[in-house]
């Protein structure tokens, strides 16, 4: 698919996600099969531009482009300053977020908070797309589907949008009061669809190739945005590519492959992060890998008792090398694809 004057290889992309989706997992996840990946968000307050965390998140040494990054905030000057800092930094796509339901983010009725305002979420979006057009930058915008049930804005929001200029749409199937609980409804999506002309994506709880499959049916979106299911298991964009492609199940990832995906990814965390702070954010990539692998929650407390970069890349290979040892394919993977008459029986109801 085309956004802007990029072609994407295709319609799956990694949703941003605060203290996950930094560089190195971006990487990951495009080299395992998606086809775009938006930053975590990054403030629009100017003093803290200089801040070790928002310069981490403006690095993107390496990454391959497009690079998207997304904003945040409630100012729409400020918005508008940070997409140009962004841009000098390395950004050839803008995002929006007025999607994030965390109450720090809301609180200050930033993120899906924006939601309840339209007036300054249009005000924010004239800004930020007047920002980007001389330098030819698209601006994307990612919301959900609004308050709460009974105010669902989304449709309106995304019409708003499309007039003042926003080049594609992701809707996160939930309001902003669920939060992350309950489950995903794709009607509003569909909805939203039906009344844009620009590309919308679909995202919530897309965790197989089935129900890939079924949300784009269902919807009619031109992409969909993989969040949660990424992580621990970024090998599932390739195996919903596959799918969507070809109808038939990839077969699972060899326990040697998920090592030196796993093991390429921890040294790329830690050139980013150094040693203190890398070795204490990358135990929730390691933990989410082996959670669900036998032996996998035993060896993860003792794993999180290391303090040093070097002894926990080491016992990371070291164990995958015993599990290598006994079994060929990721356990897990295998169980997941015991399982597909399950989903179908899901994807069934989804599409009724």
């Amino acid at each position: 698919m085309k956004l802007g004057s990029f072609e994407l290889p295709n319609n799956l992309f990694v949703a941003p996600m605060a203290g996950v989706t930094d560089r190195p997992f971006r990487m990951l996840c495009r080299a395992l099969g998606a086809g775009h990946a938006v930053s975590e968000m990054v403030t629009s307050r100017r003093e803290l531009w200089s801040s070790l965390k928002t310069s981490r998140r403006a690095d993107h040494s390496g990454e391959p482009g497009p690079i998207a990054v997304q904003i945040a905030g409630v100012d729409p000057a400020q918005m508008a300053d940070a997409a140009r800092y962004n841009i000098d930094r390395g950004a050839q796509i803008i995002d929006i977020n007025m999607g994030c339901p965390a109450k720090k983010v809301c609180n200050v009725f930033a993120g899906s908070a924006l939601m309840s305002n339209e007036p300054l979420a249009l005000s924010i979006i004239e800004a930020v797309v007047a920002a980007c057009a001389p330098r030819g930058v698209p601006v994307t915008l990612k919301m959900r589907t609004g308050r709460r049930d009974g105010e669902k804005n989304a449709v309106v929001l995304a019409r708003a949008a499309e007039q003042a200029g926003i080049a594609l749409v992701t809707v996160h199937g939930r309001t902003r009061e669920q939060g992350f609980k309950g489950m995903a409804e794709y009607d509003t999506i569909a909805a939203v669809k039906a009344q844009v002309s620009i590309p919308v994506v679909a995202n919530g709880d897309i965790d197989s190739p089935q129900k890939a499959r079924a949300v784009l049916e269902h919807t009619r979106a031109d992409a969909l945005m993989i969040g949660r299911a990424a992580q621990g298991r970024p090998w599932v964009f390739r195996e919903i590519v596959h799918f969507l492609e070809t109808g038939d199940h990839l077969a699972p990832p060899a326990v040697a492959d998920v090592r030196r995906w796993l093991t390429a990814h921890l040294l790329d965390h830690y050139a980013l992060y150094g040693e203190q702070t890398g070795v204490k954010s990358a135990r929730k990539h390691i933990g989410w890998a082996l959670a669900p692998l036998p032996g996998g929650a035993a060896f993860r407390d003792a794993m999180n008792r290391i303090d040093d970069c070097a002894t926990q890349w080491r016992a990371v290979d070291d164990w995958f090398a015993q599990l290598e040892q006994q079994h060929r394919l990721l356990p897990e993977t295998v169980a997941a694809n015991d399982e597909h008459d399950a989903t179908e029986q899901e994807e069934g109801v989804l599409a009724a």
